[in-house]
């Protein structure tokens, strides 16, 4: 025979938990010795165990008393139910430990993973981290204002990245951001994106070169760019001249206009 302390502390559990199951009528009072001792079989040790671990997966102690007197079948089927809560659970933490693997890798959880490997593919290419940072604060809340227009645009994005004249121009629009008030570079860096942009849009439509985005949220990306890159107010002028109106939806203008 036990004393309390030996049969918590086989059962894993403190003295005051066999008590307070006591009095919640999860543990049924054993006898007592002479001196007035409360004294405990193993079978008690087995039902202190089957409360302590219901009760450590979540199971209220109202349901643990039900489940301790309840039928082999009832048992079974409860124990299922528990077994797939604390499986969507550890699913949802297994989420949250990659969620901050990725804040610790600086990917931002803002954005898809497709737009994360487009910024990755764009680093990799060399592209001015100053250039990769504004492209991405402009696919945030692109993402939040517009989730079901992500995978066209970044699947574009990524089709138009394999073409020379356009990473030339990433590259050289981050190296505008040490070189400010160079005119020259400037404009030479529109002429050849005019023509890269007029080559795109004979080949494939105006629609191509558009975004069609929401224009409260093409300006609010304007802007942001604006902010970010002070050049690029003088590239949208000298874009003008050469036909096109917009940055982040670019816009053939008609002849005249």
């Amino acid at each position: 025979m036990l004393t309390i302390g030996e049969v918590a502390t086989r059962a894993g559990v403190t003295v005051r938990a066999v008590r307070h199951y006591h009095a919640k009528g999860l543990l049924a009072e054993p006898g007592r010795d002479r001196s007035g001792y409360r004294r405990y079989d193993a079978g008690a040790v087995v039902e202190l165990i089957r409360i302590r671990t219901l009760a450590a997966a979540g199971v209220p102690l109202a349901r643990v008393r039900e489940l301790l007197s309840a039928g082999e079948d009832e048992f079974a089927t409860a124990i299922a139910e528990i077994d797939a809560r604390l499986r969507a659970e550890i699913g949802q933490r297994e989420q949250f430990r990659r969620d901050i693997a990725r804040l610790g890798a600086g990917d931002n959880l803002a954005l898809p993973a497709a737009v994360v490997e487009f910024l990755d593919h764009l680093r990799a290419l060399g592209v001015d981290d100053r250039i990769i940072q504004v492209e991405r604060d402009g696919w945030i809340p692109l993402s939040a204002h517009s989730p079901e227009r992500v995978e066209e645009l970044i699947a574009r994005k990524q089709l138009q990245i394999t073409d020379q004249p356009l990473l030339d121009f990433y590259r050289t629009l981050g190296h505008t951001l040490d070189t400010r008030d160079d005119e020259a570079a400037l404009v030479d860096l529109v002429d050849k994106m005019a023509e890269y942009l007029t080559q795109l849009a004979d080949a494939h439509g105006d629609a191509y070169i558009g975004t069609d985005l929401e224009p409260t949220l093409t300006e609010f990306l304007d802007h942001l760019a604006c902010e970010a890159v002070p050049d690029v107010r003088r590239l949208i002028e000298l874009l003008a001249a050469r036909g096109w109106s917009g940055w982040t939806d670019l816009q053939r203008r008609s002849q005249g206009a």
